[in-house]
């Protein structure tokens, strides 16, 4: 008996039951050798094979070739089932066993005959059967059944060739015309296609005559063979969209995949390829009609109004159908679209109403994401007492959907919320009052941290202070009667935070205290520090009635609230502020790294660890990096689904796979340790130790060749303030075959005089698929001086080619040649010398700052015609943070005010107010600029162009 009979099976296990790996090969041994065959038993035997190589079991290249051959034995009979199973055992067994071609003529004789059933499983059999040798004598075979008139066959065959393309291409090519053939015939299955299954009966009157499946797999086929020929792929949309020859819809799906692909990567050809995709606007299938609102949406900047329009009636009509994932593809789309361009979906608004109640949860979430969106857009008149109604009905409709719908799709309605009040501060009233009442409700912890976290992130970004006290206020009553410990324990470190900063701190004194009082050690540990914030911002006879309340926490039964309470009441004594309330922290990414680094090498512990080395990150700058993360992930909401076709395309037709993003935080952590990891491998070159500290690098590099170059190179541009350095890093990789490269240098030719080259740090060799780099440093002027920062550097790269051997080493005595290769300029503007800053209240920080500029600017350059398109080339070129949502234009806009905030090299605030005119094409800006550095007006107006 076999041990697996002894092992405890589990009964709910997947792999419970399955027969016994040699039990089955032993006895298919003895009835696959039988004579004569026993059909039924051969059958399940078969069976069971295929049940252990489903679950993974492997059969040794030995046992493989021994059972290949016994089934091979199994084609002398002539019963359809047995050899449908016989054909799906040697394609599996394919892979491992050995002399495989013994079967290739039962299986060509079975494809040369005309039977319906056998045939197309034999020729999906034969391309796994076959090997880049042997394919040739079969390509009359698939040729022949490429153009059969049985539709089924004919994908058999397409398929096959589409699998032989890894080890045949240059045959699979020469399947072309037949596969064109396919792709504009007519096929119908035979008359007696369904008479051979059982479970039809004589009931085949109603069934199709064809499915023209045959037409996808074809036009699969034919994309791969033709992918790389653009003008070809042209030729082919342009025949098959002229007339009527796609019958199948996942053909014509497929067919809008491949053109949205093509205006990806040429949006040239818009001109020529909208017609054809607007065509699809008004298919007869619902599937088409959404895949192509789903591409033109994706290629909405390419597209004008008027023509987007089109796209919102088609989906318009698709949220009335009857089926229900059709209503919830469309006001998916729908949603996408409001995410940018709320205003142009404004004339759905009944439509989404009514929706709110829809029996599908999915789809009401969606309807209510979606309208609150539209009303944050400012498109739904909010000001006025009908706008007003418009959001109470929603807010109302809203909170009796809540009592209905699951807790997933309740965060999913907080998050819109969120990000709504996020994108539009003036929009916040109403919905933070329905997330405060949310939060009295009863429900999990998940659930609501959720509306906890939502609050929080409206107290720390939302300009009204007024809002701001109002969810502190609710959050006190919140922690009142609240049964999370967690969450009561975040909730007193916030007011620890921001109530000494309100009109009424003691309000939330009287509630931390009640912590003190009623809840468990680890509440009252949190509410200790949380009043000893009040005592240190505060001061005074607040200071002096929290110093009494405190001294009462000496007697505490909890050591921890003991001890927290005599610290905090020994700070507040000696008047040590900085160690209670944080102005800045250290870089907690960076510290981790340093430390990881530091305890790796025990050689490290004869040093202490510099702590000096980490750098600080004030509270602004902490605030400005956690406002960008929100605001990137709101973004990368709206465009998550911007490539999915072409994606779906690539991923179906052999393109590049599909990376996974890293999340915000994620992302923000990246920027810091890599600004470290700079500043570290600088620090390691003599040359650059009197430069002192790095003030700011680039975090990507900018690439001056094209990626698919023979030398790709990149820059990074290292700025060291303190010195008046600038540091160019080029990055250069030698894709050369058998070339090396010698005496790499890089001559940088700056337009501004101002700049001096101090040295340049060259490379000696690089050989094939290996980067080096190439150190570039200029003393820059000082901006005391009034002297332009701007510059702009001409690049050549200077290098020996030397040949090299089957081995890799250069061949002895060559002395190569001397060669130059130019690479694109290099821009200097002042985005390198400011970083994002945020801050919630913009007017008031802008009218604090001192130093003035302004200037008129008519803005040029791709794209500059658009006044969604300028505000993002604004704020890319200046490097600063968009404020109280102005990086937001109305589609059918013709003025906007953008506001944005930053912090530059030298530790000053700018504040940059952007008025923007779109008259005739052309957008004018009238630039004005505060700042607390003098002659940095200068350098942001001549940024702008």
């Amino acid at each position: 008996m076999s041990t697996s009979s002894y092992k405890k099976q589990d009964a709910y296990a997947v792999t419970a039951n399955i027969p016994d790996k040699m039990a089955v090969f032993q006895e298919c041994m003895q009835q696959f050798n039988a004579s004569p065959i026993n059909v039924k038993k051969c059958r399940q035997l078969l069976a069971k094979l295929l049940r252990l190589i489903y679950y993974g079991e492997q059969f040794p290249a030995q046992e493989s070739t021994h059972l290949f051959f016994s089934i091979s034995k199994l084609f002398q009979h002539k019963d359809q089932s047995l050899r449908q199973l016989v054909y799906l055992t040697i394609k599996e067994l394919s892979a491992t066993s050995d002399d495989i071609l013994m079967v290739t003529s039962s299986i060509m004789k079975d494809i040369q005959g005309n039977d319906a059933v056998y045939k197309p499983n034999a020729i999906r059999t034969l391309s796994k059967v076959l090997d880049p040798t042997t394919v040739t004598a079969a390509e009359r075979l698939f040729k022949t059944s490429i153009v059969d008139k049985n539709p089924v066959v004919s994908s058999a065959a397409l398929i096959s060739a589409y699998n032989l393309l890894p080890n045949a291409k240059e045959v699979v090519k020469r399947f072309t015309n037949e596969a064109l053939e396919a792709l504009q015939s007519y096929k119908q299955f035979p008359a007696t296609q369904f008479q051979l299954h059982d479970y039809y009966g004589s009931s085949t009157s109603n069934l199709p005559s064809t499915s023209y499946m045959y037409q996808y797999h074809a036009l699969g086929l034919i994309y791969q063979l033709r992918s790389h020929d653009k003008m070809a792929l042209m030729k082919l949309i342009t025949t098959l969209s002229e007339g009527s020859s796609l019958k199948n819809s996942l053909s014509t799906i497929q067919l809008i995949r491949y053109i949205n692909k093509i205006l990806i990567d040429d949006p040239n050809l818009i001109g020529h390829l909208y017609p054809i995709l607007s065509g699809f606007l008004k298919h007869k299938s619902d599937m088409v009609e959404l895949e192509a609102c789903k591409s033109l949406i994706n290629l909405q900047h390419l597209i004008k109004e008027d023509q987007f329009m089109a796209i919102v009636n088609t989906l318009q009509k698709l949220l009335g159908v009857p089926r229900t994932a059709t209503r919830f593809a469309a006001i998916r789309l729908i949603n996408k679209i409001s995410a940018r361009h709320p205003e142009r979906i404004m004339v759905v608004n009944s439509e989404l109403e009514g929706l709110i109640n829809d029996s599908n949860r999915s789809i009401s979430t969606l309807a209510i994401t979606t309208l609150l969106k539209i009303m944050g857009a400012g498109t739904t008149a909010v000001a006025g007492s009908e706008g007003g109604e418009s959001v109470d009905r929603l807010i109302s409709k809203m909170t009796s959907l809540m009592d209905e719908i699951t807790e997933d799709f309740k965060i999913v309605i907080i998050e819109a919320i969120e990000n709504l009040a996020l994108k539009f501060p003036n929009k916040h009233k109403k919905l933070v009052a329905f997330l405060t009442d949310l939060l009295r409700d009863d429900g999990t912890l998940q659930l609501k941290t959720s509306i906890v976290d939502a609050l929080f992130d409206l107290i720390k970004f939302l300009p009204d202070a007024d809002a701001k006290q109002l969810i502190l206020m609710n959050l006190c009553e919140f922690i009142e009667d609240c049964e999370f410990t967690e969450l009561s324990v975040r909730i007193l470190h916030l007011l620890g935070d921001e109530g000494p900063t309100t009109s009424n701190p003691s309000y939330y004194i009287r509630h931390i205290y009640n912590r003190l009082v009623l809840e468990n050690s680890i509440v009252r540990s949190s509410a200790v520090i949380a009043l000893a914030k009040f005592a240190a911002v505060c001061g005074g006879d607040v200071a002096k009635n929290i110093t009494i309340l405190l001294g009462r926490c000496l007697n505490d039964v909890d050591d921890e609230v003991r001890d927290r309470a005599a610290i905090s009441l020994k700070f507040i004594e000696n008047k040590c502020k900085k160690l209670i309330v944080r102005e800045s922290r250290y870089d907690l990414y960076s510290l981790e790294n340093k430390l990881i680094s530091y305890l790796n090498d025990p050689a490290n512990f004869v040093d202490k660890f510099a702590i000096e080395e980490v750098p600080i990150v004030s509270n602004e700058e902490l605030k400005s990096i956690e406002y960008n993360i929100k605001i990137n992930r709101l973004e990368k909401n709206a465009t998550s689904a911007t490539n999915e076709s072409a994606v779906g395309a690539e991923d179906q037709t052999g393109g590049r796979a599909k990376t996974e993003e890293p999340s915000e935080s994620n992302a923000a952590a990246q920027e810091l340790l890599k600004q470290q990891e700079y500043a570290q491998e600088l620090s390691l070159i003599d040359n650059f130790v009197d430069y002192g500290k790095l003030t700011k690098s680039t975090i990507v590099p900018i690439y001056l060749t094209d990626k698919e170059n023979e030398i790709v190179v990149n820059v990074v541009k290292h700025l060291f303030i303190e010195s008046q350095k600038l540091v160019l890093q080029y990055n250069i990789t030698n894709t050369l075959p058998h070339t090396a490269l010698q005496d790499i240098s890089v001559i940088s030719q700056p337009d501004n005089e101002l700049y001096e080259e101090d040295f340049i740090l060259p490379l000696d060799e690089l050989k094939p698929d290996q980067t080096g780099i190439v150190y570039v440093s200029f003393s820059i002027p000082s901006i005391d001086e009034q002297a332009d920062l701007i510059c702009r550097f001409g690049n050549t790269i200077a290098y020996t080619n030397k040949d090299m051997d089957d081995d890799g080493n250069v061949y002895e005595g060559d002395d190569g040649w001397a060669d130059e290769y130019q690479v694109d300029d290099l821009d200097v503007l002042a985005c390198d010398f400011i970083t994002p800053l945020y801050n919630s209240n913009f007017t008031a920080l802008f009218d604090q700052l001192e130093i003035h500029d302004t200037g008129v600017v008519n803005l040029t350059g791709e794209g500059s015609n658009r006044l969604e398109n300028a505000v993002e080339k604004l704020k890319s070129s200046l490097n600063m943070m968009a404020l109280d949502g102005s990086d937001y234009v109305p589609s059918d806009a013709t003025s906007h005010v953008l506001k944005l905030l930053g912090k530059d090299a030298w530790g000053g605030k700018v504040g940059v107010l952007i008025r923007l005119a779109s008259a005739g094409g052309k957008i004018a800006a009238k630039i004005e600029i505060k700042s607390e550095t003098e002659n940095l007006g200068g350098l942001i107006l001549n940024s702008v162009y």
